[in-house]
């Protein structure tokens, strides 16, 4: 059956709830655990063109409550490693290109897989990016400190490189106290497990709250 106009989805839930969260009257409520300022909003991945027009939404309504989003596109850093790879090592995006086509199939794939993981998983890797993006920030924008959400959105571009949930670990405390919430497009498998793109097997290593 199709949904009509009124229906709400568990995306929709999801922002009602975090939006009520982060505009509490007595500041962000997105963390059940104290000094753990960390969520998980869960959605399908087919949703993520709808995911991103509730971001929109979500920035032009902190704004006017006075907040500050702040948007951290994990694709993009992914792509800015990449290239610096390229900058440090002459034509490694090219050698690498070529040998994944020579391997082809599965062994092209591994072969992608063994050069890009190194680079993205880690304290050091996307993480480290991460905490560049939120300290820079909070530098241009100290004035802002209490009153900044950061979304860390675009994960599944880095499917099937790069595993979410070690990211909020390598996170924690590393944020300048900031509230933030990971974009996960995945299922939802029980109360606490996850499964990133709805193909991995679920993972439960997950300590925050997860939306809806």
């Amino acid at each position: 059956m199709s949904r009509t106009l009124f229906d709400r989805t568990p995306l929709d839930e999801a922002f009602t709830a975090l939006r009520k969260d982060v505009l509490h009257e007595d500041g962000p409520r997105i963390s059940t655990m104290r000094n753990y300022r960390f969520a998980i909003l869960q959605y399908e991945p087919n949703e993520e063109y709808r995911l991103r027009s509730k971001v929109r939404r979500l920035s032009s309504e902190l704004v006017a409550g006075g907040w500050t989003l702040l948007s951290v596109d994990l694709q993009k850093l992914m792509l800015d490693r990449i290239r610096r790879q390229d900058t440090e090592h002459e034509s490694w995006i090219e050698r690498v290109i070529a040998m994944e086509k020579r391997l082809g199939g599965e062994r092209g794939r591994n072969y992608l897989r063994d050069k890009l993981v190194p680079l993205l998983e880690g304290a050091d890797g996307l993480a480290a990016d991460c905490v560049d993006v939120i300290r820079a920030h909070t530098e241009r924008h100290a004035e802002h400190a209490e009153t900044t959400l950061v979304l860390v959105g675009r994960v599944g571009a880095l499917y099937p490189f790069f595993s979410p949930s070690a990211l909020l670990r390598h996170l924690d405390g590393r944020t300048e106290n900031l509230p933030v919430v990971l974009l996960y497009p995945g299922e939802r498998r029980g109360a606490t497990g996850l499964s990133f793109m709805g193909v991995r097997n679920a993972d439960s290593d997950y300590r925050p709250r997860i939306y809806p």
